[in-house]
């Protein structure tokens, strides 16, 4: 049976959606795009099959630096999703195999943006007397515009994205970390009749706008998708998921046993490794690398997430070193978001399935009709029962 090493690069598509262009995002390609402007030196990833991965989902050669012999039990394909959306919400939960057929809310890109109905109701059950914002933005560029108004007034800022999210931002000591959450929980009531996937806590400190910065203490309030996910059905049965990262925010505590919240690619990693030496047969270690999307995908920094993949790419050789002979690693993305696309938005793309099974060879898995394939796959080899099943099982490499 062994373990679950399930490793998510949030935004780390492979081009190929093929209804991209209903997103506007025809001819995206996060990898493909990042490697033209810095060619990348992935030797661990090319040796459990990124680069197959890529031709699988775009039809053409992926030339990266350094070329590798192949791993033993890997195992490479793509993956397309069956939700509607790309955002971390609909990736994750459809991963988890769960497909969200609710109808989430996005908001439309003018000002003001939200229901005006939705943020009365808000302001009505809280304490705040108004709000800030009420429009598209990115984080930084929204506390550096009306922070200062922000500590002045006491009122909140609300923004959003092309994701179903609201979010809000406030000064952890001027308007306060435990109120800012309780604020996000009175939200997140509300935002449910509204269809809003996420709500989303951005506490900053800093005292002047050339000084704000966000701080780790982000939390997320997810909306909660009809369906039983792979997790749940697993810490039902007595196994143990471990959520690393924003994991167990995204799916609002179901499913997963522990959590360890850390942020950072080298935290994430470290963390990981940590749990990975203590983790029983059985269990489930669920990392979300964040900084991917929210450091670089989400600024357009193509250099900074050239050099996070390389980096990621160090650490590998470490969780390789504590994979068993029966543990199934699993290295997936929850959409894209390309650095060299316009805008600053996730982009609808496939993303990668590849990992290693040394037990079995499983090798070429193909382009997979649905993320959810990844929770039968786990649901098999840790043999979970799913009793209404909404993806197939890659293990065995007839029935790929």
């Amino acid at each position: 049976m062994g373990r679950v090493i399930w490793l998510v690069m949030d935004s780390f598509g492979i081009g190929g959606a093929e209804d991209a262009a209903s997103f506007g995002d025809e001819g995206a390609d996060t990898l493909g795009h990042i490697n033209d402007a810095y060619p990348l030196s992935l030797p661990t990833m090319a040796s459990l099959g990124l680069a197959k991965a890529y031709e699988i989902s775009m039809g053409k050669e992926l030339r990266l630096l350094q070329s590798a012999e192949p791993a033993k039990g890997r195992f490479y394909g793509a993956a397309r999703e069956q939700s509607a959306g790309k955002d971390t919400l609909s990736g994750h939960w459809e991963m988890a195999g769960v497909q969200m057929d609710l109808e989430m809310v996005y908001f439309p890109d003018t000002h003001p943006t939200f229901p005006p109905e939705m943020i009365q109701e808000i302001i009505d059950q809280s304490d705040i007397e108004g709000i800030l914002g009420d429009r598209h933005a990115s984080g930084l560029e929204v506390i550096e515009t009306l922070g200062e108004a922000h500590i002045a007034t006491g009122k909140p800022i609300f923004y959003t994205s092309a994701d179903s999210v609201l979010q809000i931002a406030a000064h952890e000591e001027h308007f306060g970390l435990e109120r800012l959450y309780r604020l996000c929980e009175i939200a997140r009531k509300v935002c449910d009749s509204y269809g809003v996937g996420r709500v989303i806590a951005r506490p900053f400190v800093g005292e002047d706008s050339k000084h704000f910065e966000r701080t780790k203490n982000r939390h997320d309030y997810a909306m909660r998708p009809s369906g039983e996910s792979v997790l749940e059905m697993a810490v039902a049965q007595g196994r143990e998921v471990i959520g690393i990262g924003k994991i167990h925010d995204i799916f609002g505590g179901h499913g997963i046993s522990s959590k360890v919240p850390v942020y950072k690619l080298e935290g994430l990693m470290d963390a990981t490794l940590e749990q990975m030496q203590k983790a029983a047969e059985g269990s489930i270690v669920f990392t979300n690398f964040v900084d991917f999307d929210m450091e670089w995908g989400h600024r357009r920094d193509t250099q900074g997430y050239a050099e996070g993949l390389e980096y990621f790419d160090r650490r590998l050789p470490e969780v390789l070193a504590l994979l068993g002979e029966e543990d199934l690693l699993m290295i997936t993305a929850d959409h894209g978001c390309d650095p060299t696309w316009k805008g600053s938005d996730h982009t609808r793309e496939h993303v990668p399935v590849f990992g290693m099974l040394r037990s079995k060879a499983i090798g070429d898995i193909g382009l997979r009709e649905g993320f959810a394939d990844m929770a039968e796959t786990i649901a098999a080899h840790l043999e979970i029962g799913y009793t209404e099943p909404f993806g197939r099982a890659f293990l065995d490499p007839v029935a790929s």
